[in-house]
């Protein structure tokens, strides 16, 4: 199974037709997936929040949005989660690769990862883990499920759902 296309492939099944991005190494072979695709506009973003802002107003003009991004920088998006995309009850579902967690080889990303599912659970933002390729298959639920109660969501994808850093 090719899990970059599953994703795009469950975006667009689930008419999510605007995706920002932000970079990361975990995260580049699904990127350059929906870079790729003609039904899915993307427009990558320097930072998570402006990200965030960007669906904010795609959502406002009657799209399905999405972001792909790092755990690393969720400390930044906190008050445009509670401020904006919260608040106003959009749905957003957010792609996130869980750096600092099982086979990270960069020990500074360790320190946000400690925090990370703390700061999702402060803001009752429901999580989900991926932590082997087949769990994948629950993301079609997980985006309806989202779109249905019109909150944020997170999906966290660490390294050992990616395949690792080649190093094993």
């Amino acid at each position: 199974m090719n899990i970059d296309k599953k994703i795009a492939d469950d975006l667009v099944a689930n008419d999510i037709s605007f995706v920002t991005t932000v970079p990361c190494k975990q995260l580049a072979g699904v990127i350059e997936e929906i870079d790729a695709r003609d039904d899915i506009f993307h427009i990558p973003a320097n930072k998570e929040d402006e990200g965030m802002g960007l669906c904010a107003g795609a959502f406002m003009g009657g799209k399905r949005p999405a972001i792909i991004m790092q755990n690393t920088a969720i400390g930044v998006t906190i008050n445009t989660l509670a401020t904006l995309i919260q608040y106003y009850r959009m749905p957003l579902p957010m792609i996130i690769s869980y750096r600092g967690e099982l086979r990270e080889p960069v020990a500074c990303q360790v320190e946000m990862a400690v925090h990370t599912k703390a700061l999702l659970a402060q803001l009752n933002i429901p999580t989900y883990h991926f932590h082997w390729q087949k769990d994948v298959e629950e993301l079609d639920n997980i985006l309806k499920y989202t779109f249905m109660c019109n909150k944020p969501v997170a999906i966290l994808t660490d390294a050992n759902f990616w395949g690792g850093y080649g190093d094993q």
